[in-house]
């Protein structure tokens, strides 16, 4: 198996971050510092391990810190936890060293034992070099902009140790237990599953998570299963739901109640949402179908909650039709899948969604007026307030989704697929292999193995198995799978008639679907509350120009297998569109079934608003304090600000030591 399959290395995978035709994202001295300590940070993600949840925290609490640290030096604003006020001469001067200390002491904390530590740590410190600060002034006493920086820093390290995270712990799970033993996706079937409508982890040899971090041994422990416990930025009592399972409080903020059950309330959706995540895994092969069009002109425009959009006749913004754009429908999907997984080496979906955010603000079509009204802000105050409230959407997001996500433990369509498949046909009990509980049959999609389907010549015959002793099973048309794959630069598994029992995701072998329940999906949540909060706080429901743009290259862009056939140009004209085709895209990369989707977007499409609304009191200086809610504190030992300052020194020192290693 190459070191491409693994992720360990991306070879032909040359546009790793999102990239808009309309602007460019490189980080220059023109930008502003909170730009340029955001940045920072998300490339610090690209080379932590891929935790969405724990990724959403830090980007909201360093983005709150710098917010913090901006607003000790404006009359009006409100701090979100440190609410000091300074009064100097030159305040931009004063913002851009304590908002540089803040962000680089609490990156230094929350990175410092990261697999990827010796790239980041120096980071931190070459760019506050660059910028003329001191590292070695650890002072928090004074009223100079360092110290303030140094003691807004801590105060967000002490108050993340007990905000419910379990962070001095590494954010391990405190109680909750999978009920369901290991499935091992290279043997076929699923015949361990005790619950199929509960959450079943994977037993693998080696896992490689989404940055491309093999982890040995088998497979991580469900992430954040706990996680509606930590302090959240603007959900409140009202949004609120605590159930209790095995003597553990289970909170859930907007609960939508349980998805279907096999067997239960919901029986019927339960096996359609799973059925069609296989259908849709026929679809992944540019050879299928016709060609489509991917252009604004067609897709897009969506109701809340559906997919029933048909795209629009001009650009709403400019008033031009736009240009169709045919592809294989096929080369559509897998791009789909592959883009917004983001990984491996990506900044996980919260910061997918922060490159986003940065390309439109460089964009110069953005005129940087908040809700598109009031007075014209510079680089700095439009940075710091759109990365305050956006980190804040997806912090909250996070906290929803796994809330949610850890009480329902609902089933991956890996584990109810396989499973499904192995207890035969519920379409036609005249049919051998009958069991009400099994899959429903699609002519051409999901069929019953039988003596005619195996003749020679046949759309079975490989399928036959030794002695014909496959015969009553159940086959699919669906994405071959990774043992089609030798070299993912040049081969592809393709689509065809394999066992149900053997049906893959669109996914790595080393990672086959993430480490965490289904319900709700997470893409789904921070993409719906993303595109909210970019169209209320930009002002416009539309990319800049009406058109945001991603290319992928030919035969270049796709890491899981060789691809696309045809240069593919991933369009939208509303922040809407782009969040939309997201959550589609974990439905035919075989990770989520519509079930889970759905109820995300319409989770995510209220904590968007009530994230930018929490952060406009804060702007006017009308917010409460936090609290409202607080999270059961977890048993690790508080730090005094003393010790904290003495881990600054070390941090500063390993971080010298790492920059002076690369450089001789």
């Amino acid at each position: 198996m190459s070191d491409e399959w693994r992720g360990v290395n991306v070879g032909a995978r040359i546009i790793l971050g999102l990239i808009f035709l309309f602007a460019s994202t490189v980080v220059n001295a023109q930008q502003s510092v909170a730009r340029q300590w955001n940045e920072q940070a998300l490339e610090a993600i690209r080379h932590d391990y891929a935790r969405p949840t724990v990724h959403a925290r830090n980007l909201f609490h360093t983005s709150a810190a710098m917010w913090d640290a901006w607003a000790a030096y404006d009359s009006v604003a409100d701090g979100w936890l440190v609410r000091e006020k300074s009064a100097v001469g030159d305040v931009q001067s004063a913002r851009n060293e304590a908002m540089s200390f803040a962000a680089y002491r609490l990156l230094s904390w929350r990175f410092a034992h990261s697999p990827g530590a010796d790239t980041s740590l120096p980071a931190f410190t070459s760019l506050m070099q660059s910028l003329g600060y001191d590292i070695g002034n650890q002072s928090v006493d004074g009223d100079s902009p360092a110290a303030l920086g140094n003691r807004i820093a801590a105060a967000y390290i002490e108050f993340g140790l007990s905000d419910g995270s379990n962070e001095g712990a590494d954010y391990v799970n405190r109680h909750y237990e999978s009920i369901n033993p290991p499935l091992v996706p290279a043997l076929p079937g699923n015949p361990s599953v005790l619950d199929p409508n509960r959450y079943q982890p994977l037993a693998l040899t080696y896992f490689v998570d989404q940055s491309g971090n093999v982890i040995p041994g088998g497979f991580p422990e469900f992430l954040s299963a706990e996680w509606g416990q930590v302090v959240p930025f603007s959900l409140t009592s009202a949004d609120l739901t605590i159930r209790r399972r095995d003597g553990f409080d289970y909170w859930m903020y907007h609960d939508p109640g349980p998805p279907p059950q096999l067997g239960g309330a919901g029986d019927l959706d339960y096996k359609a949402n799973f059925e069609n995540v296989v259908r849709l895994s026929g679809l992944l092969d540019p050879g299928i179908g016709q060609n489509i069009d991917i252009s604004p002109a067609s897709l897009g425009n969506n109701t809340l909650g559906t997919n029933d959009g048909h795209g629009y006749a001009v650009n709403p913004v400019t008033g031009v039709a736009y240009t169709p754009q045919l592809v294989p429908a096929g080369d559509y999907y897998r791009v789909l899948a592959e883009f917004w997984a983001d990984g491996p080496h990506s900044e996980t979906p919260p910061g997918h969604w922060f490159t986003i955010a940065n390309t439109v603000s460089d964009s110069p079509h953005v005129v940087k007026r908040i809700g598109g009204t009031g007075p014209l802000l510079d680089d700095l105050e439009w940075d710091i307030k759109l990365y305050f409230a956006l980190a804040g959407a997806m912090h909250d997001s996070a906290i929803s989704a796994w809330g949610i996500k850890g009480w329902y433990d609902y089933v991956r369509p890996v584990s109810a697929i396989r499973h499904l498949a192995g207890l035969g046909q519920s379409s036609d009990p005249n049919l051998p292999s009958y069991n009400a509980a099994g899959i429903h049959l699609y002519p051409g999609e999901i069929e019953l193995i039988t003596e005619q389907s195996i003749a020679p010549g046949e759309r079975h015959e490989h399928l036959a198995g030794p002695g014909n002793n496959n015969i009553g099973k159940i086959a699919v048309f669906a994405w071959r799978g990774p043992d089609y794959i030798t070299d993912p630069a040049t081969d592809s598994a393709g689509v065809g008639w394999i066992l149900g029992e053997n049906w893959w995701p669109y996914q790595r072998p080393t990672f086959v679907t993430p480490p965490f329940a289904g319900y709700v999906s997470g893409h789904s949540t921070y993409s719906r509350a993303a595109a909210a909060l970019l169209s209320g706080f930009t002002g416009s429901e539309y990319f800049p120009g009406g058109l945001g743009q991603f290319e992928a290259p030919q035969n270049q862009f796709l890491v899981f297998e060789q691809g696309p056939s045809v240069d593919i140009t991933l369009e939208w004209a509303r922040y809407y569109d782009a969040a939309d085709e997201c959550s589609l895209s974990r439905i035919y990369g075989g990770i989520h079934p519509s079930a889970d989707d759905i109820p995300g977007r319409l989770i995510g499409a209220v904590i968007g608003p009530e994230a930018l609304a929490r952060a406009m009191l804060h702007y006017r200086g009308a917010a409460p304090p936090i609290g409202v809610i607080l999270a059961p504190p977890v048993a690790v030992p508080a730090q005094s600000p003393i010790s904290l300052i003495a881990l600054f020194a070390g941090l500063a020192m390993l971080g010298a030591i790492a920059a002076r290693r690369r450089i001789t």
